[in-house]
């Protein structure tokens, strides 16, 4: 593929996940599918994509100091100086002419000479007097705001919440790559056999500390391992799997994932269960029930029942004290997956996140009546935000007085897990600095004892 193509790809790439507001991931995957991007150049088109979203806030920062204020500039023309800006900082391997080279003659193609004297412009002064420092910045949040690329609301909330520390390092953290961790599929290899095999074929891995069944991909492609094409692993953050092994299913239990799409904990718990039992899969859209089935389909698991209904109304389906076991992995603003999906942090606001959490609470209201008297419940996010964490755990307490928080969780996390700083009375918030990992919030309910 010539360059001038491949950034013309990475640029179409761009403008469509900014201005239809789509996951990075999808859009990426979709295009990587295509067959228009060799895969020589994957690696290099996947980074500038990535990166480019990532430190948007960064590269704009970066632009202002070289655009005069009250310009117009087309949306294409900043997307294609952001992402012309990102290479020149953060990657060493693409000398700084051949950048500017593509940016004009892609401006020259898709817009008018004069855009392409406006990008040769700005990118030469850039290459001459080099962009500003942010540590210039005098008001802390907004250092960090513009250094990590966050936005000003979130980084105030989190101090809010967290404190100067812990949000600063969060932030930090979001803006680097997260190592790939997969799950083995048990009933057809064991972890110690899998990870032999991935040594043998040049990748370095070790255990995840979060689960029996987890693998951490230290280095190497584990997409073309045989392992990974064969299913006898799935990819999954080593924060999800924590779920199945806190929710503790046991084989010929009838279990309830409530919000279950795209499948990865449906199908742990099934794994955990020796494929025995019954696992009742629900997602509110059929599009998404069907992806819980097709995994149990590519994991040969067959106790999975999958069908699109909602959340709030599976009591329409089930009487109470149907389930021995009950797993909400609730919908949420996904503010611990920013790393993974950084355009995220972009697109949500604090209004979503005040819906998000009515609807958590309206969700654990209801389907807690399906739970067994003896029966135990995993309430769990992929968020760092505490209203949607800690604060919907406790308004559930104090409208339910006879729920409780179970304190043999506690006891039941890795070793490691234990004295995190995201432990509160309520559950484990795991920050993603703190096991380089996603940010993921956990805890285990139950019924008060009736003596």
């Amino acid at each position: 593929m010539q360059t001038n193509q491949l950034r013309n790809s990475i640029l179409d790439v761009l403008i469509r996940i900014d201005k239809d507001q789509g996951f990075s991931h999808l859009v990426l995957n979709e295009e990587l599918k295509s067959g228009r991007i060799l895969a020589k150049d994957e690696g290099l088109f996947t980074e500038i994509v990535y990166g480019t979203i990532q430190q948007k806030m960064t590269l704009d920062f970066y632009l202002e100091a070289f655009v005069k204020q009250g310009k117009k500039v087309q949306p294409w023309v900043k997307m294609l100086l952001r992402m012309s800006i990102y290479q020149m900082v953060y990657l060493d391997r693409i000398p700084d002419h051949a950048i500017i080279h593509e940016a004009v003659e892609i401006a020259k193609t898709r817009g008018h000479k004069g855009s392409a004297s406006f990008v040769n412009g700005v990118l030469r002064s850039i290459q001459r007097k080099g962009v500003p420092e942010t540590n210039q910045i005098q008001d802390r949040n907004k250092r960090i705001a513009i250094t990590t690329s966050h936005p000003m609301w979130l980084v105030n909330r989190w101090i809010d919440q967290y404190g100067l520390e812990i949000t600063e390092e969060m932030c930090k953290t979001n803006t680097k790559h997260k190592p790939i961790t997969v799950r083995v599929q048990p009933l057809k290899v064991t972890r110690e056999k899998a990870i032999q095999q991935l040594t043998s074929e040049g990748l370095e891995v070790e255990p995840s500390l979060f689960s029996p069944q987890g693998i951490i991909i230290v280095d190497g492609n584990i997409l073309k391992s045989k392992l990974f094409t064969e299913d006898y692993v799935t990819i999954q953050d080593q924060t999800s799997m924590l779920v199945a092994e806190i929710l503790h299913p046991e084989q010929n239990m009838k279990v309830l994932d409530a919000c279950s799409a795209p499948g990865g904990k449906a199908t742990h718990i099934a794994e955990k269960m020796r494929n025995h039992g019954e696992v009742y899969a629900h997602d509110l859209h059929a599009k998404k029930a069907k992806l819980v089935k097709e995994k149990a389909d590519q994991l040969h698991l067959t106790n999975i029942q999958a069908l699109a209904y909602d959340a709030r109304k599976l009591q329409e389906l089930y009487p109470v004290h149907t389930f021995d076991r009950i797993l909400i992995d609730a919908p949420c603003s996904g503010l611990g997956v920013i790393r993974g999906k950084p355009e995220i942090k972009y697109h949500k606001t604090e209004n979503d996140i005040e819906k998000l959490s009515s609807i958590q609470l309206d969700i654990l209201n209801h389907v807690s009546t399906l739970l067994k008297e003896e029966g135990t419940m995993v309430y769990s996010t992929c968020t760092t935000d505490k209203l949607e964490n800690e604060t919907v755990v406790r308004r559930f307490l104090g409208q339910n007085e006879c729920w409780q928080v179970d304190k043999t969780f506690f006891d039941e996390l890795p070793e490691p897990l234990r004295g995190s700083i995201g432990i509160s009375s309520v559950g484990l918030q795991i920050f993603p600095h703190t096991f380089n990992t996603d940010g993921f919030f956990l805890t285990r309910l139950k019924r008060k004892s009736s003596e």
